[in-house]
C-alpha cells in the first residue's frame, strides 16, 4: 500500500473511532461526535482548518437543502397521527381483517404500516398498550407479540424514507427519493416477515407474565378507518406517480399536475393536511403545541443528518474514495460492502441512523469502484446500507430498551429473541438486494 492510502485509512478509522467512542461509551450526542470526527479525519489527511470548515458548511447546507422539509413534514405527520388516534384505528382494522388467531401477524403488519410515517420508538410506545391487551386476550406470548410489532416497525424505519437514515443516505448518495421509497417498501416486506418468523419460532418456548394493559387512549374519539389510512396512503401514491412519470416528455396537464404533487415535500404536505382531518376540536392551543412538538423533534434529527453531511463532505475533500478504490479491488465486493460497513457501525455504536449516515458518507465516493454508480445502483446501495443498519440491535440501541421497558421483557429474552430477529432481518435484506442486483444492474 502507498503512503497516501495508509494515511487516508488511518484518517478514516480515526474518524469512525471518534464517532463510536463518543456515542457508544460516553453517550455524547451524535451531532458533536460527527462534528469532532470531521476535524480528526481532516487533520490526519493534512487538510487545513479553513478547508475542513468550508467542507463541513457545504456538506451541512446541501443536506439541509435536499432533506430539511422532508424530515420536518414526515415528523409532523407522525405526531398528528398519534394525536388523532389514527394509529390505533389502523391497528384495530388490521386485527379485524387478520383475526385474533393471527394477532402476532396483525401486530407486525400494524407496525409496518404505522411505521411508514412514525419513527419506530414512537410507534412502539403508541401501540404498546394495544399489544399488551391483545396478548392477554388471545393468550399468545407477549414475547411473540412484542417482537413481531417491534420488527414490523424496525423494517420500515431502516429502509424507507422519510425516516432519517434512508433519507440522509438518499441525499448523500444521490438516489431518486420516490423510487427508493417504493423499492424500500418491497424490500422491507421480506425483512419484516423474517423478523416475525423468528419472533414466533424463538418466542413460543418462553412463557412471560403479562403486564397490565397500559393503553390510555382506548376511549378517546378516533377517525373512521378510511380517514385514518388516508394520510399514509395518499402521499405514497403521489410519490409513486411522481417517481414514474417523466414531466419532460408529457404534455398531459393532469399528469404534469400529479407529477408536481409527487414531489416528496408536496406529497407529505398533503398527508399532513389529511391528518388534521382525522381529529376533532382543533384550536390554536392544541395545534400550536403539536406543531411545536413536531418541529422540536425534527430539529434533533436534522442536526444529526446535517452533521453526517458535513462528515461526508470532509471525506470527499480528503479524496478517501479515490485512494481506496485505486488500491483495493472493491468491484468484487459489490453490494456486500455497504451492508458490512453499516452492520459494523450499527453493532459498534447502536444507532441505525448514525450507522447509515456515516456509512453512506464513506461509500459515496466508492460507488464507481463498487459498480453501483448508476440510478438503480445507488438505490440498491442505500437498501444494502439499510439492511446493515438493522444488524444487529442489542443493548447499545435505545430502541432495544424501549421494547424491553414497554413489554416487560428482561435483557436475556431480548437478546435471544429480538436481537437475533434483527440479525435475520439484515441477512434477508442483503439476500433480497443481492438478488435484485443480479437482474437490475
Amino acid at each position: 500500500m502507498t503512503t497516501d492510502l495508509i494515511q487516508v485509512l488511518i484518517a478514516l478509522l480515526a474518524g469512525i473511532g471518534v464517532i463510536i467512542l463518543l456515542t457508544a461509551k460516553y453517550r455524547v450526542h451524535a451531532l458533536f461526535a460527527l462534528f469532532l470526527a470531521c476535524f480528526v479525519t481532516g487533520l490526519v489527511v493534512q487538510l487545513s482548518v479553513a478547508d475542513i470548515i468550508t467542507a463541513m458548511k457545504d456538506g451541512f447546507g446541501n443536506i439541509m437543502k435536499s432533506l430539511g422539509f422532508i424530515i420536518v413534514l414526515g415528523t409532523t405527520l407522525g405526531v398528528l397521527l398519534e394525536h388523532t388516534g389514527s394509529t390505533r384505528v389502523m391497528a384495530a382494522f388490521i386485527l379485524k381483517i387478520v383475526g385474533e388467531r393471527y394477532a402476532a401477524v396483525a401486530m407486525s403488519l400494524t407496525g409496518f404500516i404505522v411505521g411508514l410515517p412514525i419513527f419506530c420508538d414512537s410507534g412502539y410506545i403508541v401501540l404498546s398498550g394495544l399489544n399488551q391487551s391483545l396478548a392477554k386476550r388471545t393468550g399468545i406470548s407477549v414475547v411473540i407479540m412484542s417482537v413481531s410489532l417491534a420488527t414490523g416497525l424496525y423494517a420500515v424505519h431502516c429502509l424507507i424514507p422519510p425516516h432519517p437514515g434512508a433519507t440522509a443516505a438518499a441525499g448523500t448518495i444521490g438516489a431518486d427519493f420516490g423510487k427508493l421509497m417504493l423499492m424500500g417498501i418491497g424490500v422491507a416486506i421480506p425483512a419484516a416477515i423474517a423478523g416475525g418468523w423468528w419472533a414466533h419460532y424463538a418466542g413460543k418456548k418462553i412463557p412471560v407474565v403479562q403486564q397490565a394493559e397500559t393503553s390510555e387512549a382506548a376511549n378517546s374519539p378516533a377517525p373512521p378507518v378510511w380517514l385514518a389510512f388516508l394520510p399514509v396512503a395518499v402521499p405514497i401514491l403521489l410519490i409513486a406517480i411522481g417517481a414514474f412519470t417523466n414531466i419532460e416528455k408529457t404534455t398531459n396537464g393532469t399528469l404534469r399536475f400529479f407529477h408536481t404533487l409527487g414531489d416528496p415535500v408536496l406529497a407529505l404536505s398533503v398527508g399532513v393536511l389529511l391528518a388534521f382531518a382525522g381529529g376533532r376540536g382543533w384550536n390554536k392551543t392544541t395545534t400550536g403545541k403539536l406543531l411545536g412538538e413536531a418541529a422540536e423533534k425534527a430539529g434533533g434529527i436534522l442536526v444529526i443528518i446535517g452533521a453526517g453531511g458535513a462528515f461526508g463532505a470532509v471525506l470527499a475533500a480528503a479524496k478517501i474514495g479515490e485512494h481506496v478504490s485505486a488500491a483495493v479491488p472493491l468491484g468484487s465486493f459489490g453490494i456486500v460492502f455497504p451492508f458490512l460497513l453499516a452492520a459494523l457501525l450499527k453493532t459498534a455504536q447502536g444507532s441505525s441512523t448514525v450507522a447509515i449516515i456515516t456509512a453512506a458518507s464513506i461509500v459515496q465516493p466508492l460507488l464507481p469502484a463498487l459498480g453501483l454508480d448508476s440510478d438503480m445502483g445507488r438505490i440498491l446501495c442505500i437498501l444494502a446500507l439499510g439492511g446493515g443498519s438493522m444488524t444487529l440491535s442489542h443493548a447499545n440501541d435505545a430502541y432495544f430498551w424501549v421494547i424491553s421497558k414497554f413489554s416487560g421483557l428482561e435483557m436475556r429474552i431480548m437478546l435471544k429473541v429480538y436481537s437475533i430477529a434483527t440479525l435475520w432481518m439484515g441477512l434477508v435484506t442483503l439476500l433480497v438486494v443481492y438478488l435484485l442486483s443480479l437482474f437490475l444492474l
